[in-house]
């Protein structure tokens, strides 16, 4: 048996978040204390004690969902031996640091840079998301294709289910258009913008040095990147895929695929929520899936 871990995105969040590991282990106080440091600011009193609102402040969000994931992965010691990992847009950087190709200190700095840099993307170009329900890949992409407005697949999420991105007349054409064609559900998100599309370019040339100079070695398992769906190990690659990822669609459903195809029969989700195992469930039926408070 096979097992792969997998590590939420932007989205996961709620109020009281790490809570539980704090108040459990050691190992959680001391990094829930050292990212405080890092931060400049008390993130472990927002994601503790803070409302739903407060959470879903730009500068707090993505680094949240990264500490929870990654300090639960670091509070399952032995428990966390995966024989392959991935992670959803923002749970890539989790997927990478929880495997050791990043150390916890760096993957912290790129995530907060990251969140700034996508907010900074978001106030220059006004932009949204859409979720899809019940129309094929193919469909989608052509009607993206054929609206002279920036309007690109985001996130192909699970089979049947998949996110677009782009300018706001863009999605409203495209809206438009895939309900003529049956779509189950075509749906705007509450999102500060068009994230996995050409209009996150300031963000992606803003964060490519970083992750230039962060010091990543290879991970202690593949790691499955959400550019390509294919397993990754070598570190120039890895920063490859980590640049382009803010620009490229999210082939979490191709993702699943190949780590089922390459042998992975457990899925285990490692952060907070339950939302990759549901995705993972409705790609094949037949997988076990557990979160990691739980397995």
């Amino acid at each position: 048996m096979k097992k792969a871990y997998v590590f939420p995105g932007q989205g996961a969040q709620f109020p009281g978040m790490g809570k539980d590991l704090f108040d459990q282990s050691e190992i959680a106080r001391i990094l829930f204390k050292k990212a405080d440091e890092i931060l400049g600011f008390g993130i472990t009193e927002i994601m503790f004690n803070g409302t739903e609102e407060d959470l879903r402040q730009t500068k707090v969000t993505q680094p949240a969902i990264f500490l929870h994931s990654v300090i639960l992965a670091k509070v399952m010691g032995d428990g966390f031996q995966p024989d392959m990992v991935a992670g959803h847009s923002l749970g890539e950087f989790s997927a990478l640091t929880a495997a050791g190709a990043l150390s916890f200190e760096d993957g912290l700095i790129l995530v907060s840079k990251r969140a700034l840099a996508m907010q900074k993307a978001c106030e220059l170009n006004p932009s949204t998301m859409a979720a899809i329900l019940g129309v094929e890949n193919e469909v989608v992409e052509k009607v993206c294709q054929e609206i002279d407005e920036v309007v690109v697949p985001a996130n192909y999420n699970t089979v049947g289910q998949i996110v677009i991105s782009g300018s706001h007349q863009g999605i409203d054409l495209a809206i438009a258009r895939l309900q003529e064609l049956g779509a189950k559900r075509a749906l705007k998100l509450s999102v500060g913008g068009a994230f996995h599309s050409p209009l996150m370019e300031p963000a992606r040339a803003e964060l490519a040095k970083a992750i230039e100079d962060a010091p990543i070695v290879p991970p202690v398992c593949p790691i499955y990147q959400n550019v390509d769906a294919m397993p990754a190990s070598d570190p120039t690659t890895i920063r490859k895929n980590l640049v382009a990822q803010l620009t490229s669609p999210v082939r979490w459903t191709q993702t699943a695929q190949n780590m089922i195809a390459d042998g992975a029969t457990q899925f285990t989700e490692v952060g907070p929520g339950n939302v990759l195992q549901g995705l993972i469930k409705k790609v094949d039926r037949s997988i076990e899936t557990l979160s990691a408070s739980q397995s």
